[in-house]
Order: C-alpha cells, then sequence, then structure tokens
C-alpha cells in the first residue's frame, strides 16, 4: 500500500521540480516525513485541517498548486481545476514516474520508514466530542516537553514522534493517530493518547465504521 501522504510525496517532488518554491497543503493526519520532505525540496509545507473543502478553500486562499489529505483525495491546480480526481491523479503519478526517472516502488523504497498506527476512530457523543477535544487543548496548554498543534483538533509533537486527536466534522467519532521512529516511541505516544481520554471520561472504544 502506497499511503495518501506517500503519494504526495511523489507528486511533490516533481512539482516542486517545475514550479519551486511552491506552497503544498496537507492534513493533519499526514506524516511528519511529507512535511519534512517538501521543506528540504524547497517547497512551503502548510498544515491545514482535514475534508475536501476545507483544503480546496486553503489552496485559493494560499495560491497553492498541490494539496492532499492521508485519506488519498489529491487535489491539482497548476495543470487542472484544483479539485480531487482519481482518473487524473493516476495520470498524474505515471507523469510523475517518467519526470523523475524513477520507478513507484524505487521512490517507496526510498522514503523513510517510520512506524504509524491507522487511523482510530471511536463512537463518541455527539455533545461531547468538541468539548472533548477542547479540554484536552486546554490541559495541554501547560504542559512542558510539547508542541501542539490546534489546526483541527490537537496534533501535538513530542521527542517521540507525534500524536492527533481531533473530532470528525461529519460523524459523533474522535479521530486518533500516532507515528514515531520506534516501537518504543509509539507506545509512550498512544500512553498520551489514553491518558488525555481518561483525564476527559473518555477512551479508545471499539473501532468506529467509517
Amino acid at each position: 500500500v502506497i499511503w495518501g501522504d506517500q503519494l504526495l510525496m511523489i507528486y511533490a517532488e516533481e512539482l516542486l521540480q517545475r514550479m519551486p518554491g511552491s506552497t503544498i497543503i496537507a492534513d493533519v493526519k499526514a506524516s511528519r516525513a511529507l512535511f519534512d520532505h517538501v521543506a528540504a525540496l524547497g517547497g512551503k509545507p502548510v498544515m491545514w485541517k482535514t475534508g475536501h473543502s476545507l483544503i480546496k478553500s486553503k489552496m485559493k486562499e494560499t495560491g497553492s498548486p498541490l494539496a492532499g489529505e492521508m485519506s488519498g483525495h489529491v487535489f491539482f491546480a497548476d495543470d487542472y481545476y484544483g479539485y480531487d480526481d482519481a482518473l487524473y491523479a493516476a495520470v498524474r503519478l505515471i507523469r510523475a514516474v517518467g519526470n523523475l526517472g524513477q520507478s513507484v516502488t524505487a521512490m517507496r523504497s526510498g522514503m523513510k520508514d517510520m512506524l504509524n498506527t491507522p487511523e482510530m476512530r471511536f463512537q463518541v457523543d455527539e455533545s461531547r466530542k468538541f468539548a472533548a477535544i477542547q479540554e484536552v487543548k486546554d490541559r495541554l496548554a501547560s504542559a512542558t516537553g510539547v508542541e501542539v498543534n490546534d489546526t483541527d483538533g490537537v496534533r501535538v509533537n513530542t521527542a517521540d514522534g507525534w500524536w492527533l486527536l481531533r473530532a470528525s466534522n461529519t460523524q459523533d467519532v474522535l479521530v486518533a493517530r500516532a507515528e514515531s521512529d520506534s516501537q518504543e516511541g509509539l507506545d509512550r505516544l498512544m500512553g498520551q493518547i489514553d491518558e488525555q481520554l481518561a483525564a476527559s471520561g473518555l477512551e479508545r472504544g471499539p473501532q468506529a465504521g467509517h
């Protein structure tokens, strides 16, 4: 499987050769490896809220030619109309292979292997979902050794990597994800998620369907 943020790394590399310094947008669920990759190639990485309409409006606002979500939606505005189109994305992948002179397999193999959880979705009462995220934000405001990004929910960077808790805009679920470069680090990050949920009287329950 090549995940949405990994595909975006390939698209970004090809695009930044043609349009140096471009702004590339990805949602808060995307890997840190993507944001680092865009920056290393001279692009401007922007982390934004999950949701196709939110991403598209941010593209217009920033003049970004390329954006993507972890879910696999990729939005092209350089030679296209600024929205997500699976067939066009497939053609753009073929073009990237041609222009970069590497196979998709080779590009995927060259990416840094991060340990990350799948997107964990669990049911929370509609009246609690946004309130619980606010409680987590409030508690973390006084925490030391963590860097908090509250663009969409709470994405917390620590020495181990990062973890995310956000409320779904469309369902009565909370979404969690974590990423580290070691299993021990990932376990510690998951512990922090569980700790914050417990402090708000919640727990990672059975996975909610999409």
